[in-house]
């Protein structure tokens, strides 16, 4: 039986040259808020071309992992929730924005993820986080007639929930899940015109959570949700029974 052969698949000098710089940070020897070697230094270092270094670079940058400013050296970036969640940021909303299923399993996600946090913030609640609430509550109360800064006050209301968990993952994904929504619920909203009703809904959802009731504030969320979800659902219907009779 003859022995099997193994390739040697010979990599890109740029691609060697990332995975050198990406163990240089993955190992601490350049931290968060570092400057990263100029490509001088890179290229006497490693001994390869100009391109060689930016393509590296450029995909650390794609990676999340250094920021490039024009005129400047390259820095080290602080990995967080929030920055890997920000990586597919454009990529998500392309995605929502071609398929209608996409965005309902995203709809869907979001209900299944803040029922828990519902459930979880009700648990941990303190009279600080109460307060935090009522005063976010307040602002949105305040913007009524003002779709912009109302959805802002409206997203902040949530993250907030989910704060309360203390899992600066849970953050980022009520953060992302809200960024990518954002334009959807805007204009619901607009057409809408259930500001008020949304303002009495997450009043329900503060008395449950200072009660800390678990099911109530499940199910104050559910309600808050599937209203919103039931509405964008009728709104497309009727605009595409517009469509219809043009």
């Amino acid at each position: 039986m003859g022995q099997q052969t193994e390739q040697i698949v010979r990599r890109k000098l740029s691609d060697e040259v990332f995975s050198r710089l990406r163990g240089m940070i993955t190992a601490g020897e350049l931290e968060p808020g570092d400057e990263m070697p100029s490509e001088r230094e890179l290229m006497e270092r490693f001994g390869v071309g100009r391109p060689a270094i930016r393509e590296a670079m450029q995909s650390l940058a794609n990676m999340g992992l250094v920021v490039i400013s024009h005129g400047e050296r390259a820095k080290v970036l602080e990995l967080t929730a929030q920055s890997i969640f920000r990586q597919v940021d454009m990529t998500a909303k392309m995605m929502l924005s071609k398929s209608s299923d996409s965005l309902e399993h995203l709809k869907s996600a979001r209900i299944f993820f803040e029922r828990g946090m519902a459930r979880e913030a009700a648990g941990k609640a303190s009279k600080l986080d109460i307060a935090d609430l009522q005063a976010i509550l307040e602002r949105q109360r305040t913007s009524l007639g003002q779709a912009e800064a109302f959805i802002s006050a409206d997203m902040e209301f949530h993250t907030r929930i989910a704060a309360i968990s203390g899992n600066p993952i849970f953050i980022a994904i009520s953060e992302a899940m809200l960024a990518w929504l954002k334009e959807y619920h805007t204009e619901m909203l607009i057409w809408t015109g259930k500001e008020k009703l949304t303002l009495a809904e997450h009043a329900e959802i503060i008395t449950c959570l200072e009660s800390n009731d678990p099911d109530a504030a499940e199910q104050a969320v559910l309600r808050h949700l599937e209203r919103s979800r039931a509405l964008y659902a009728s709104k497309n219907a009727r605009s595409d029974m517009a469509h219809l009779t043009d």
